[in-house]
């Protein structure tokens, strides 16, 4: 609980620091539209997840579409006995994903992805595949300053958004270690959200918080709400041709307990915190991204699940 609140304190602290200096040139000039970055909608450890903990746009095109694959490797044990097995869990998704204006200061996000999972188990490999839950979230820019008159630039996002249940939810599945081997929740779940970024020259700093409210689907099964927090560091290099943004940062996870017929679920909290390194490359209209997450410290599902590591690439067209 003390790292938890340590890690919110120091997330509010770095933009209440920034946000201090220059507050009085603001306008409603954009100049991020290349630094933009969002982070995760992401459902119980991750298994089940729309954008799996890898972000809702790119840093290169603010607006674009694209399509996104990304792979998340776990193990899993039901810890009966001292000796009891390890299976490996692994989550495969494709996605098509969208950031597109409305307005000057309204964007519209969308995902749909496209799962096809497989884990091990005592009598055998089993997969499911199918379409995953659509999400669709809006931001409107809160507050920018202007790019040419502040040694610091500042740009901050509210927003919120719904994941539908459009991907299939096996009630047989929750019976397993990790409830969360499914397509879908079931459940229309609501996302508030919000990012902040802080630039100096080709230097930023990208925090993200955002926070999922889950609800009952029509099994009467209802994941936990989930909090998602990160902090990414960028670099713009740029040449008449090219354009590279290295980063690197910490992201993590916390998942509050599951229940089915109002009943709490046992070990289906917990946390993790991942670092993560990624880069994106554009050309002309195209760009290329990848992202890699490891875990530095996790408690998922009372030590029953760990995530050995997360990994993604996406290829975008600027609209």
């Amino acid at each position: 609980m003390k790292k938890r609140i340590l890690i919110y304190s120091f997330l509010l602290f770095v933009g209440n620091f920034s946000f201090a200096l220059d507050k009085d040139t603001l306008s409603y000039e954009n100049p991020f539209k290349k630094f933009e970055r969002f982070f995760d909608d992401c459902d119980a450890c991750g298994c089940s997840a729309s954008g799996g903990s890898m972000g809702f746009s790119s840093m290169l095109n603010p607006n674009f579409i694209g399509v996104r694959y990304f792979y998340q490797s776990y193990q899993s044990s039901d810890k009966l006995y001292s000796n009891s097995p390890w299976y490996d869990e692994n989550f495969n998704t494709v996605q098509i994903w969208t950031r597109i204006p409305l307005t000057k200061s309204i964007q519209l996000s969308a995902l749909i992805p496209y799962h096809f999972h497989n884990k091990e188990s005592a009598v055998g490999e089993q997969s499911i595949s199918g379409m995953g839950d659509v999400t669709v979230l809006g931001f409107y820019s809160l507050l920018q300053t202007k790019s040419d008159s502040l040694v610091y630039q500042h740009h901050l996002q509210l927003g919120g958004g719904v994941k539908m249940p459009t991907g299939k939810f096996n009630e047989t599945n929750n019976g397993s270690v990790n409830p969360s081997y499914q397509l879908g929740t079931g459940s229309w779940d609501y996302i508030l959200a919000t990012e902040y970024v802080v630039k100096r020259k080709a230097l930023g700093l990208n925090v993200i918080l955002n926070y999922t409210i889950k609800t009952e689907n029509k099994k009467k099964y209802e994941f936990g709400n989930q909090f998602n927090y990160a902090g990414t560091l960028f670099y713009l290099f740029s040449t008449e041709k090219l354009t590279f943004v290295p980063q690197a940062g910490l992201a993590g996870e916390v998942y509050e307990t599951n229940y089915q017929h109002n009943q709490r679920v046992r070990n289906t909290a917990g946390d993790i915190l991942f670092g993560k390194l990624g880069f994106e490359l554009g050309k002309d209209r195209f760009s290329f991204g990848a992202n890699a997450m490891l875990p530095i410290n996790q408690n998922l599902t009372g030590g029953r699940v760990e995530a050995n590591y997360r990994w993604s690439v996406n290829l975008n067209y600027s609209l």
